[in-house]
C-alpha cells in the first residue's frame, strides 16, 4: 500500500461488506483540513438491485417477526448507541465538520425516535368495534409494506436517517438506506450496531452512491416507499419521480426560517438563541434560522446584540475541544457562501460581520459567521436557501407585517417568535404558514412523539417524518367486519340479500 492510499467505505448488504460492481468512488473529505481521508464506493444499478433483493429476503420472516420481538431488538440497539455515543460523534465530526458537541446532540435527537419505535407493540395496536350491526364485528389493524429506503443528506449523517429507519424497520418494514456521500461511515457504523443488537441479515442495507443509485432506488419495483430529506428541487424530483413509479413517498425539502423579534423580547435571550441558530453546525441545517425579522424599536439594539455574539464565536476543527463552529462541508460549499456574501453587498445590504474575512491556517473549508442587515425580501440572500453561517436581518413595522412576511415565502419549514406577550404567540401561531414553530424557541424541532415535516415547497407528500406520521407512512390499514353465524340459526335470518348492506 502506497503512503497516500486511503482507505475505500464499502457497502453494506445482507449483514456484510460489500465493495460492489464498480470500480467508481467519491473522495470524502476532512472539512477541517481540506485532505481527502477515504474514497467511498458508489453503487450501480446491480448494487441497489442486490440490496434490495436482500431487503425483499429479510421481509418474508422479518415482517411475521412479533411486534414483542421487534421492540426489544430496538431496545438493544437504543442501548448500544448510547453507549457508542462518543464514538458516533467523532466519527460525523470528523466527515461533516461540526463541533462534537453538536455531533453528540445530533445522535441524542436520532436515539429519540429509537425510543419512540421502542414502543411498537402500543403503537401498533388497531381498533375494535362489538356489534356494529347484528352479530357482527369490525376491527383494523396495520401492516408493513415491504422493502423501504432512505435517501438522505449531508447535514445530519446520523439523525435524519435515525428519523427514518427504526420506524420502517419496527413497524415491520426492511430498509435501504443510500446516505449522503460526503459523510458516509457512521451509516456502516449503525449497520454494525444494528448486527450487534440482533436484527437479522438483510433487515437493514447500506448502498453509498451518487444519482446513479438514487434513480434506481425510484426505480426498482421492490421498492414500496421512500423517504427523503435534501434540497427542494430534488425533494420535488424524487417525489415525482418514485410517484410516478407507484411508490409512497414523503419528500422534505429546503427552508428559509425566519424568527420574529419582536420590541417586548428579552433581547439579551434572543441574540443569544439567533447565534445559536444561525451559526450552529456552520449554519447547515434545514431547520437553522437565517432570517431574524426585527419589528420596530426591536432592530438596532438586536443587531448590536447579534454583532458581538457573532464576533465572539471561536472557528476551528469541529474535533478541537473550544470550537463553537467548525468548517463547511466542502471547498464548493464554502466558496457559494462567499459568493453568496458578495452578492449580498453588491445588493446593498450592510455587512455588520463579514465571515470572508476569516483568517484560518491550513486548506479547510472556513467561512466565518456573517450578519447582513438591511436586507430586502428581492436579494438573494434573502430569497434562496444558502445554507451556510448567514444571518440576514429584515426590518418590518408591526408583527402582522412580520407574519405577512413568512407567508409570503414559498418556504414553510420552520419560524419562530420571541416576546413576552402570549397574545402575540398566540397570533403567531395561528396566523403564521408554517409546519413548525416555535415561542422563544428558535429551532422548533419536535420530539419523537410528534412528527417533522414542513409546508408549501418544504414537504411534497402527504406525511411528516417520524412520530405517529411516520407509523402511518410505513404501514397500511385493513379493516375487517366479521361474522360467525350458527348452523342452526334460522337459516331465513340470515338470508343474502341484493341491496347494499346496512347495519340492523
Amino acid at each position: 500500500m502506497s503512503a497516500t492510499a486511503v482507505r475505500t467505505i464499502q457497502h453494506r448488504i445482507a449483514g456484510r461488506e460489500v465493495a460492489g460492481s464498480s470500480d467508481r468512488t467519491a473522495p470524502v473529505f476532512d472539512p477541517a483540513t481540506g485532505a481527502v481521508q477515504a474514497e467511498v464506493a458508489l453503487a450501480t444499478v446491480a448494487d441497489v438491485d442486490a440490496a434490495v433483493q436482500a431487503a425483499r429476503t429479510a421481509f418474508e420472516t422479518w415482517g411475521d417477526v412479533s411486534v414483542t420481538r421487534r421492540a426489544r431488538v430496538m431496545f438493544k440497539f437504543r442501548d448500544l448507541i448510547d453507549r457508542h455515543m462518543d464514538d458516533l460523534a467523532r466519527v460525523i465530526s470528523s466527515e461533516h465538520g461540526k463541533v462534537l458537541d453538536d455531533a453528540k446532540g445530533e445522535v441524542i435527537r436520532g436515539m429519540e425516535v429509537v425510543e419512540f419505535a421502542c414502543g411498537i407493540p402500543q403503537l401498533l395496536k388497531g381498533e375494535f368495534s362489538e356489534q356494529v350491526s347484528t352479530d357482527i364485528d369490525a376491527y383494523s389493524f396495520r401492516q408493513p409494506l415491504g422493502v423501504c429506503a432512505g435517501i438522505t443528506p449531508f447535514n445530519f449523517p446520523i439523525m435524519v436517517p435515525l428519523w427514518m429507519h427504526p420506524m420502517a424497520i419496527a413497524t415491520g418494514n426492511t430498509f435501504v438506506l443510500k446516505p449522503s456521500e460526503r459523510d458516509p461511515s457512521v451509516s456502516n457504523l449503525i449497520a454494525e450496531l444494528y448486527a450487534e443488537a440482533g436484527l437479522p441479515d438483510g433487515v437493514f442495507n447500506v448502498v453509498h452512491g451518487d444519482k446513479e443509485a438514487v434513480d434506481a432506488l425510484l426505480e426498482h419495483p421492490g421498492v414500496a416507499a421512500v423517504s427523503f430529506v435534501g434540497s427542494t428541487p430534488i425533494a420535488r424530483y424524487v417525489h415525482e419521480r418514485a410517484s410516478k413509479a407507484g411508490k409512497r413517498v414523503q419528500a422534505l425539502g429546503g427552508a428559509k426560517n425566519h424568527a420574529v423579534v419582536m420590541p417586548d423580547a428579552d433581547l439579551d435571550f434572543a441574540a443569544n438563541h439567533l447565534t445559536a441558530a444561525g451559526y450552529g453546525s456552520a449554519g447547515q441545517r434545514c431547520m437553522a434560522i437565517s432570517v431574524a425579522v426585527a419589528v420596530g424599536d426591536a432592530a438596532d439594539p438586536l443587531i448590536e446584540r447579534l454583532e458581538g455574539k457573532a464576533r465572539e464565536i471561536k472557528v476551528g476543527p469541529g474535533l478541537e475541544p473550544g470550537s463553537d463552529m467548525g468548517p463547511v462541508i466542502t471547498q464548493a460549499a464554502r466558496e457559494r457562501i462567499a459568493d453568496y456574501i458578495g452578492r449580498g453587498e453588491q445588493a446593498g445590504a450592510t455587512a455588520v460581520v463579514d465571515g470572508r474575512e476569516l483568517e484560518m491556517e491550513g486548506e479547510g473549508f472556513y467561512v466565518g459567521p456573517t450578519l447582513f442587515d438591511n436586507v430586502q425580501t428581492d436579494m438573494d440572500i434573502y430569497t434562496d436557501e444558502i445554507f451556510g453561517p448567514v444571518l440576514s436581518v429584515v426590518r418590518v413595522p408591526t408583527l402582522e407585517a412580520a407574519i405577512e412576511l413568512i407567508n409570503s415565502s414559498s418556504f414553510a419549514n420552520g419560524t419562530a417568535i420571541f416576546t413576552s406577550s402570549g397574545q402575540a404567540a398566540r397570533v403567531f401561531q395561528r396566523k403564521v404558514e408554517v409546519g413548525m414553530i416555535g415561542i422563544n424557541i428558535p429551532i422548533p424541532v419536535p420530539m419523537a412523539f410528534y412528527s417533522f415535516g414542513g409546508w408549501k415547497d418544504s414537504l411534497f407528500g402527504d406525511h411528516h417524518i417520524h412520530g405517529p406520521e411516520g407509523i402511518r407512512f410505513y404501514t397500511r390499514a385493513k379493516a375487517i367486519t366479521t361474522r360467525w353465524p350458527e348452523e342452526a340459526q334460522d337459516a331465513g335470518h340470515h338470508r343474502g340479500h341484493m341491496h347494499f348492506p346496512t347495519a340492523v
